[in-house]
């Protein structure tokens, strides 16, 4: 368990920041590296699958992390003594953060472009007749972008409900920090099925998120989900998905979570507003032009406490995590593992990096 003081500061601060490793992304390699190299920019979150070997590949990352966090204030980069929390993900239904995408590649037409592999940004697509082709699932986290554009509709993808009670023995030794659920407007029945399961835990628990898409009478859903989860410990997030895994895609897309945090932040909700869904480079900077950040110089009483970035982030850091990745294969006779932090000409540009996309909401902190 991690000293919480400085994240959840963070959150009261109006500067909390979170990645987002992926409810569905399970490739451990880079789930370690992650989590280093954003522990290392500042970050106050780290979200991962409810999975125990991803959960056991996160914690590897923080504690490489806590040995390097000296050297990490001296380039400039910690803005907290503290590591960050760590989350994992559950869901109460069917969710796009839940899915894999799955082909037979012998069904793909030899003349086929492979559209899906071009636009898949978490590289999961290959064709190696030798070795492999098709989806490798421990890197493919559902975002869905090769569902449209395969020319012959054989992309599937495969939804799966988490399991809570896998995840429990690790919240009541102190390993796990945080839950966030993800439910949607409708799934009233669902989620108080998945509380009632959660409940016996609960209080260990120092956060709990609840992430919900907009949907025709979310806050009124909202409203009765405080009813089932109160009293409540815990620090409460509210997540607004604006646009779920799309933050790499373009500065359009973090406009549906602003103006949905803007809608949660309206109704006064018991808790704190983070965004999530379609965050990039632009979500401060659209942030501070609709004055919903409490560093502005004007700032309503209720303020967006904090971003979540999923896509972009790790995208973001793909170039040098691909240069470890291909260290590692090179060295697969060898049977050698290769760590980002010993590798320091990849670590530190990773969290520089890394710190670029940090400080925009770190900038906000009041000095």
């Amino acid at each position: 368990m991690t000293d919480l003081l400085a994240p959840l500061q963070s959150l009261k601060a109006g500067h909390w920041f979170k990645l987002i490793c992926g409810a569905s992304f399970q490739h451990l390699p880079s789930v370690r590296s992650l989590a280093l190299a954003y522990t290392l920019a500042g970050a106050d979150c780290i979200d991962v699958a409810a999975d125990p070997a991803v959960i056991a590949a996160a914690q590897e990352g923080l504690q490489a992390a806590k040995d390097l966090l000296n050297d990490a204030k001296e380039r400039g980069y910690v803005y907290q003594g503290s590591l960050p929390l760590l989350m994992v993900s559950l869901n109460d239904g069917e969710d796009p953060h839940f899915r894999k995408a799955e082909f037979n590649s012998s069904e793909c037409p030899r003349d086929c472009p492979r559209p899906c592999e071009t636009i898949c940004p978490a590289q999961a697509i290959v064709f190696n007749p030798r070795d492999f082709s098709g989806v490798e699932a421990e890197k493919c986290y559902g975002c869905g972008r090769c569902i449209p554009v395969c020319p012959y509709g054989k992309i599937y993808t495969k939804s799966y409900i988490s399991t809570p009670c896998a995840i429990a023995p690790l919240v009541m030794s102190k390993v796990i920090d945080a839950v966030e659920i993800h439910t949607k407007v409708g799934h009233l029945a669902k989620f108080r099925e998945l509380w009632q399961v959660i409940l016996p835990w609960a209080d260990q628990l120092k956060v709990l998120a609840i992430s919900c898409p907009d949907g025709e009478g979310m806050i009124d859903y909202l409203k009765a989900i405080i009813e089932i989860i109160t009293p409540l410990r815990s620090t409460l997030i509210w997540q607004t998905d604006g646009r779920p895994m799309s933050g790499d895609i373009g500065d359009g897309t973090t406009l549906a979570t602003v103006k949905l945090g803007q809608k949660v932040l309206t109704a006064q909700l018991p808790g704190y507003v983070q965004l999530a869904g379609g965050t990039n480079s632009y979500t401060v900077a659209k942030l501070k032009a609709m004055e919903l950040l409490k560093g502005c110089e004007y700032h309503p009483q209720h303020y967006v406490s904090g971003i979540a970035y999923g896509s972009y982030a790790r995208v973001l850091l793909s170039p040098i995590l691909d240069q470890l990745e291909n260290q590692e294969v090179s060295l697969t006779s060898m049977k050698a593992k290769v760590r980002l932090e010993a590798e320091p000409e990849l670590l530190w540009p990773a969290v520089q990096l890394a710190h670029s996309l940090v400080s925009q909401i770190k900038s906000q902190q009041e000095r």
